[in-house]
């Protein structure tokens, strides 16, 4: 080996020496903070974690109302739809109609040309006994249900004017 080549490589190695050293100082000036592990979530830290249950809690009561709501429209809503068939409608006229009817006759029955002193009627488990009292000046109405329960009005005659 030539001395070039030794003074070559002497060289090389006090610049790794000293690459080394300046490394090695500088690395001691970049020692961080410790790292210290914490959770994120209250449940595990126990920081705000009553906060955090009730806002867990407030969550799940809102979205259990907000499907009952849903679930409540809907059904109301299948209901308008079935009130609105053309069938509903059909029935609902034909009652109103048989009722009016219904009701016609009974008036005829006390006022007409041939007016009854009382009568009977039977109308979807309901009974209805009309009479006109002895002197002729008030009607009585006894309405039974189906379960027993009695309604009884008293109308006086005489008073109605047109």
């Amino acid at each position: 080996m030539t001395k070039e080549k030794i003074e070559e490589i002497i060289e090389m190695k006090i610049l790794s020496t000293l690459f080394i050293v300046l490394l090695l100082g500088v690395s001691n000036a970049l020692v961080g903070d410790e790292l210290v592990h914490k959770f994120k979530s209250p449940s595990f830290s126990g920081i705000n974690s009553s906060a955090h249950y009730l806002t867990i809690e407030n969550q799940e009561f809102n979205r259990k109302a907000a499907i009952e709501a849903e679930i409540k429209a809907y059904r109301e809503e299948l209901e308008r739809e079935a009130d609105n068939t053309t069938l509903a409608r059909f029935i609902r006229n034909l009652e109103s109609r048989i009722y009016a009817q219904l009701s016609r006759q009974l008036v005829d029955a006390l006022f007409g040309e041939n007016p009854s002193t009382f009568g009977t009627l039977e109308l979807m488990g309901n009974t209805i006994e009309y009479s006109v009292s002895a002197d002729g000046t008030m009607i009585t109405l006894k309405i039974t249900d189906a379960e027993g329960n009695v309604t009884e009005i008293t109308v006086p005659i005489g008073s109605f004017t047109f």
